[in-house]
């Protein structure tokens, strides 16, 4: 059974926009798109003789229904399903999460009917699902996933932008260089690798030696670790891409003009409980394209 993209819809324009890229994310991979919505509220029917406390609900509903109809005429060739699921928004999200392809979410919104990312939810969400997790800001475009025209004017006509993806070459990181190769090789855009070293401390007379020798060291971990997806994707353009700096101050700034960038987040323990990392949280606050968060060992 395929497993299908999964966004979370609320009352904000954030979650609207979601819903969007969600659907055209879907198609790319010619999966079903099913859009959430969770509900803390009083769960009797709408249609009861108390209808005062069930408004909201119904209101809520009728938002699901009608985001699915506009889905459906604008993505013809889309099969949209519903759910409304009682019960707090992040356990409603991390429960369909985890049996989804990926999950979609705005990444920050107000609260509202439904309000499911109020507060510190998407964050929770991200660090408790195992699936890819993408957040995408309430401005972005279909034209934004584009390169601007000959003109520098925005178009929806023109390549897909760059997909960018962090990684540790120290550390597995297979599910996250899949994800972005196959992210990558579905938009027929350009893929670049980022890897980021620190400088040795050493002593001053050797600084220079040392971190020619850091940054050589870096370069063919990198290398090493994306030859084997080299093989697998031979029709994505890879560039390699070796930055001294911290990660979450590289990664942004590698990610200004990408259409997708891709990070990690290492799976811990239940005794250590979960995180989002400093890489994930720079991300999601300071770039403004999708940002695709991958749980991996």
């Amino acid at each position: 059974m395929l497993r299908p993209v999964v966004v979370g819809l609320d009352s904000s324009l954030r979650s609207l926009t979601a819903a969007d890229w969600a659907a055209r994310e879907a198609l790319r991979r010619r999966l079903p798109l099913q859009v959430v919505q969770a509900w803390e509220g009083v769960t009797a029917p709408c249609d009861t003789e108390r209808p005062e406390l069930n408004g909201p609900r119904c209101l809520a509903r009728r938002m699901l229904a009608d985001t699915a109809v506009r889905l459906r005429a604008s993505y013809p060739q889309l099969t949209v399903s519903t759910l409304q699921i009682a019960g707090s928004a992040a356990d409603v999200l991390t429960q369909v999460g985890a049996e989804a392809e990926l999950l979609v979410l705005g990444s920050r919104a107000v609260s509202g009917v439904g309000g499911f990312l109020a507060g510190s939810v998407a964050q929770v969400v991200v660090g408790h699902v195992d699936r890819p997790v993408v957040l995408v800001r309430a401005d972005g475009t279909l034209a934004d996933e584009h390169l601007p025209d000959g003109e520098g004017e925005p178009s929806t006509h023109t390549p897909y932008r760059d997909v960018v993806v962090g990684v540790d070459p120290r550390h597995p990181c297979e599910e996250l260089l899949s994800f972005a190769f196959e992210s990558a090789a579905l938009r027929a855009a350009p893929l670049r690798v980022v890897h980021t070293w620190r400088p040795p401390y050493v002593h001053a007379a050797a600084v220079a030696r040392a971190r020619r020798a850091v940054a050589a060291s870096a370069a063919r971990s990198l290398s090493a670790a994306v030859a084997p997806w080299r093989e697998k994707f031979p029709g994505v353009e890879v560039h390699e891409v070796v930055r001294e700096g911290r990660p979450s101050q590289v990664l942004p700034a590698a990610a200004q003009d990408a259409g997708l960038l891709v990070v990690g987040r290492r799976i811990r323990s239940a005794r250590v409980g979960t995180r989002t990392g400093s890489v994930s949280h720079a991300a999601t606050h300071r770039v403004r394209c999708p940002v695709a968060v991958v749980a991996h060992d």
